[in-house]
C-alpha cells in the first residue's frame, strides 16, 4: 500500500466527518482529493458514487431517527431526480467536458464550506410541487453525470426558497443525496467502470468519519477549521479540474 492511498483515506475521512455533519455524503471533497492526486477520471466517478452512498445512508439513518426529516418535502424531488440522475449516469463524458463541469461543481461546493450561511429566520414560503419536479430532475441529471449525489446544490435551494426548516434539511439532503448516487451508479454500471482495489479501504475509512460527523451534526457541533482546510482543498482541486 502506497503513501498515496494512505492520505487519500484520511483525506477522506476528514471529508466524510464533514459533509455527514451537514447531511452530505462528501462526493465533491472526493473528487477533489482524487483530481489532486492523479486519480484516473473513470475511476474518480464510480468511486465518489459508491463512497458518497454510505456516507449519506449513515447521515440519513441518524438524521431520520432524530426527527430531522420531511418526506412531503423529500418525495418529489426524489420522483424526477432519480430517473435524471440514473440517465446521467450512462452518458460517457469527453475528459475534457468531465473536468469542466466537475471544476465548477467543486467551486460551488467550495462556496459552501468557506461561506457561513446565515440564520434563517423568515417564516417558511409555501411549498412548490411543480417547482421541485423541474429542480429534482436538473439535480438528478447533474449528479449522475458528474459523481455526485446533488445535496450540496439543494441543500442551498431549500433553504433560500425556505421551503423546508433548517433542521430538516440536512435528512432531506442525505436521503436524496442516497437515492441518487444509488440511480446514478446503476446507470454508471452499464459502462462497466472500473473500481480500484483499495475501496473496501476507503470504504470503510468514510462509514467511520461519516458516522462521528453525523452523531456531532445531530449535537449541533461544528468543526469550522475542517470547514476551511476542506474548502481550500476544493477550490485548488477546482482550479486544476478547470485548467486542465
Amino acid at each position: 500500500m502506497d503513501a498515496s492511498t494512505l492520505i487519500i483515506a484520511f483525506l477522506f475521512f476528514l471529508a466524510a466527518l464533514l459533509y455527514a455533519s451537514v447531511g452530505h455524503g462528501g462526493a465533491s471533497a472526493y473528487l477533489a482529493v482524487m483530481t489532486l492526486l492523479g486519480v484516473s477520471p473513470a475511476v474518480m466517478r464510480p468511486t465518489a458514487l459508491i463512497l458518497n452512498m454510505l456516507v449519506a445512508g449513515v447521515g440519513a439513518y441518524t438524521y431520520i431517527r432524530a426527527g430531522r426529516f420531511s418526506w412531503p418535502i423529500f418525495w418529489p424531488f426524489a420522483l424526477t431526480s432519480v430517473p435524471m440522475a440514473y440517465l446521467g449516469g450512462r452518458i460517457h463524458l469527453p475528459a475534457h467536458y468531465f473536468e469542466l463541469l466537475l471544476g465548477i461543481a467543486l467551486l460551488f461546493a467550495a462556496l459552501r464550506l468557506l461561506v457561513k450561511p446565515g440564520s434563517a429566520t423568515e417564516p417558511l414560503r409555501p411549498f412548490r410541487f411543480g417547482w421541485a419536479l423541474g429542480i429534482g430532475a436538473v439535480l438528478g441529471f447533474v449528479s449522475g453525470l458528474i459523481g455526485i449525489g446533488g445535496g450540496i446544490f439543494l441543500s442551498p435551494i431549500l433553504i433560500f426558497l425556505r421551503w423546508a426548516e433548517t433542521r430538516q434539511v440536512s435528512g432531506i439532503a442525505a436521503a436524496f443525496i442516497v437515492v441518487n448516487s444509488a440511480s446514478g451508479f446503476l446507470g454508471l454500471l452499464q459502462s462497466h467502470p472500473p473500481l480500484p482495489t483499495v475501496l473496501p479501504l476507503w470504504a470503510g475509512v468514510v462509514l467511520a468519519g461519516g458516522w462521528i460527523g453525523a452523531e456531532l451534526g445531530n449535537r449541533h457541533l461544528t468543526a469550522p477549521w475542517i470547514r476551511r482546510a476542506l474548502g481550500v482543498v476544493l477550490v485548488i482541486a477546482a482550479l486544476r479540474a478547470l485548467m486542465v
